[in-house]
């Protein structure tokens, strides 16, 4: 029974020739971001699971966080946990190898025998001769190993030593054996201290199960006339949830229903915006993107509303908990996103960030699988909150309040020096990073003072207000940069702009070019900082021009550079943007298309900087609309350049908001006018009310600068 890849194909395209012409899944490349540094999660999961089910390879560096490479050919396992996308990297839990003796621990497999598509995972091995396919739930995973007729028997190791980066085994065990399952726990340490990990797995046929070396065993059948299924749920409580929760998603062994409900649920999430376009390159690029920004939140509470909190402790939930939390990246657009087509899903978000707070003592930072890594600077959860509390998705606003004022006012990570100095000196903080911690904390200190004035607290609404106002503190007046600070009130000598030390400076992950238009909340006020917006604008257009040595110490997420913008990396996703505030928004729309055209392709390498769960692909699902917010939190949002003709969104129920480009082209670039609901529309911007009741926003485009959006009303 031995497949060629051809064989493979043509089941492959059996398999799926029932779902409709207008699946929007067969837009869906996920390749893209596996190779480079994209760090992006190859394999089967649903929208936002708990489940990412896919191959792993050995951890031989950085580009390896997600556990997988495009570059490498060597799997050692099938494993049910990946991150998408992060910088550090960790899980790997519970792995499945097919082998072809007890003492083979990898596989060299070829790119070219592997099929993937959103919800589905196909591998043709060659030693051994097995097919594998992999398809998954929100809580399980579903494994089908066709194997060889030249195999005398199928022999599968399962390995709960083997994990990803930093993840290292504390405890295991398999805890319950019978002839046709097995279930056990994984605990570990790495970026999520404290991990704990319950699985149950029913096999389709009888096994036996023989201890190897430490945390592997060898799963044997004797049956290989027929394939080996394997369904597998997965909890953070216990081995009895993980068993509920495979009954509840995986009642039977239909696979191929299995693998048609993972591509259903993935078209239900893709259809949520529609686009029209003649080119299918930018199509697989968006549906791409789309698809990235889903990996994240992940569910993290079981069928039975239990989940472990942020306090180790498990508890009892009339919501759906979420983890997988890289907030300092996704609080600039994947959120945002979020507010405008995931709707359904804000007020349990909500309810998230408000139980951690409440079990942890402070909002999350970077929440990984009920543990707090403290990854990354300043409070990134507030604008998050502080974003769903002002768009009405959070029905406990006092809770929230508090959450989010508490959370400022810690002592920690440099918050005791911002009391104290009115900002963070760096002759006083060991962690350094001064510049980059106080500006975002600035910026969350402003959407504090914005709930705290809905919720008509006046004292609390003037200090936080105060506070972030505190980024003018690190401006230096005659160099117009962003610097370091001491107490003697100096900045920090010597200085090189373009001077960067990963983690080891003023800045994080990046050098002053970059982190001197970190002010997104206060747009207008940086303006006057640089004393007119004449000698803002020459310093925003030189950030696209100049160029210099970052220095050898220099962060490998400084990527994706145009003079000094550096689209690789975060902060600076709303700089392009800030044109618009000073009524020059043909600036930002040459920029924004070169970004989009030139930054995100469709291969591998597709991506300029690693994914950042989701961050990455929501600036150019938002961009490419013609949206963006600009603001931490408050839903407006920025008019750039569609990409599209066309684009949809199912804002709300049967509501849709859709932004028609008319004579849109590689040359009509810019807003000549606009309309919104047939009215004409003089703004460079668009209020989120304004969206979430659905309409159409027209924008003319054409191929010369218009004077669309530059009187002084009509900017942000």
């Amino acid at each position: 029974m031995k497949h060629s890849i051809f064989t493979l194909l043509l089941a492959i395209g059996a398999f799926f020739c029932g779902f409709a012409q207008d699946n929007l899944t067969q837009y869906v490349n996920p390749r893209i971001g596996t190779g480079g540094h994209g760090h992006v999660f190859l394999g089967a999961n649903v929208p936002f699971g708990y489940v990412q089910l896919g191959p792993t390879e050995h951890t031989r560096g950085w580009d390896w966080c997600s556990g997988y490479h495009d570059s490498d050919s060597v799997l050692i396992g099938f494993g049910h946990q990946h991150l998408s996308g992060t910088g550090v990297g960790d899980l790997g839990d519970v792995a499945f190898l097919p082998v072809a003796d007890a003492g083979q621990e990898e596989i060299v497999f070829h790119h070219s025998n592997e099929s993937v598509r959103p919800g589905y995972y196909a591998l043709k091995l060659e030693r051994p001769n097995v097919w594998v396919e992999l398809t998954a739930t929100r809580r399980a995973g579903f494994h089908r190993y066709t194997f060889g007729a030249d195999m005398a028997k199928a022999q599968l190791v399962l390995d709960l030593h083997q994990g990803i980066g930093y993840d290292k085994p504390a405890d295991y065990a398999l805890d319950r054996i019978t002839d046709t399952t097995i279930s056990g726990h994984r605990h570990s340490t790495g970026w999520a201290k404290n991990q704990k990990v319950f699985f149950s797995a029913e096999f389709s046929q009888t096994v036996s199960v023989e201890p190897l070396d430490s945390g592997r065993w060898l799963l044997t059948a004797a049956d290989v006339s027929q394939p080996l299924m394997i369904k597998v749920g997965m909890s953070a409580v216990s081995v009895d949830n993980a068993a509920e929760n495979l009954h509840k998603e995986i009642p039977g062994w239909d696979f191929r229903k299995v693998v048609a409900d993972a591509d259903k649920a993935w078209n239900d999430e893709l259809s949520k915006v529609r686009i029209e376009t003649a080119d299918a390159t930018y199509r697989r690029i968006f549906y791409t993107a789309m698809y990235h920004t889903m990996t994240a939140p992940s569910v993290f509470s079981d069928v039975n509303g239990q989940y472990r909190g942020a306090d180790g402790e498990v508890h009892q939930g009339d919501f759906t908990n979420y983890t997988t939390l890289s907030l300092w990246d996704t609080y600039r657009a994947a959120h945002p996103l979020m507010t405008l087509i995931h709707t359904d899903m804000l007020p349990d978000i909500a309810k998230t960030f408000i139980n951690i707070h409440r079990q942890q003592g402070k909002l999350p930072v970077w929440h990984l699988m009920g543990n707090e890594t403290d990854c990354m600077v300043g409070n990134p959860a507030i604008p998050v909150l502080a974003d769903l509390v002002l768009k009405g998705y959070v029905a406990d606003k006092e809770g929230a309040y508090e959450a989010m004022k508490q959370s400022a006012l810690k002592d920690e990570r440099g918050l005791d020096l911002l009391k104290k100095y009115g900002y963070l000196p760096y002759d006083k903080d060991a962690n350094r990073e001064t510049v980059a911690k106080g500006l975002e904390y600035a910026l969350a200190d402003w959407c504090v003072a914005k709930v705290a004035r809905l919720l008509g607290k006046k004292a609390d609404a003037k200090y936080f207000g105060g506070r972030a106002m505190s980024y003018r503190k690190y401006f230096d007046p005659e160099t117009t940069f962003m610097r370091g600070i001491g107490t003697d009130g100096k900045f920090r000598e010597p200085f090189n702009p373009f001077s960067a030390d990963h983690r080891q400076d003023d800045y994080t992950e990046g050098n002053a070019w970059q982190y001197t238009w970190l002010v997104p909340h206060d747009v207008h006020g940086l303006v006057k900082l640089f004393g007119s917006e004449r000698r803002f604008t020459q310093k925003l257009d030189s950030l696209f021009i100049v160029t210099g040595d970052l220095g050898a110490g220099a962060s490998p997420d400084i990527t994706g550079l145009i003079g000094q913008y550096a689209h690789g990396n975060e902060p600076s996703h709303h700089v392009l943007y800030m044109y618009n505030y000073v009524g020059q928004p043909w600036k930002g729309a040459r920029l924004l298309r070169q970004t989009m055209t030139e930054l995100y392709r469709d291969d591998p390498d597709g991506l300029c900087g690693n994914e950042d769960v989701g961050q990455m692909s929501a600036w150019y699902i938002l961009s490419s609309m013609g949206l963006y917010q600009v603001e931490p939190a408050g839903g407006r949002y920025i008019i750039g350049s569609p990409l599209f003709n066309k684009a949809t969104m199912q804002v709300s129920g049967d509501k849709t908001f859709t932004i028609v480009a008319t004579d849109n082209s590689k040359e009509n670039i810019y807003v000549q006018s606009a309309k919104l609901n047939g009215k004409r529309y003089t703004k460079s911007y668009i209020l989120y009310d304004d969206i979430r009741k659905g309409g159409v926003l027209e924008l003319q485009m054409g191929n010369k600068p218009s004077a669309w959006g530059t009187k002084s009303a009509d900017r942000p």
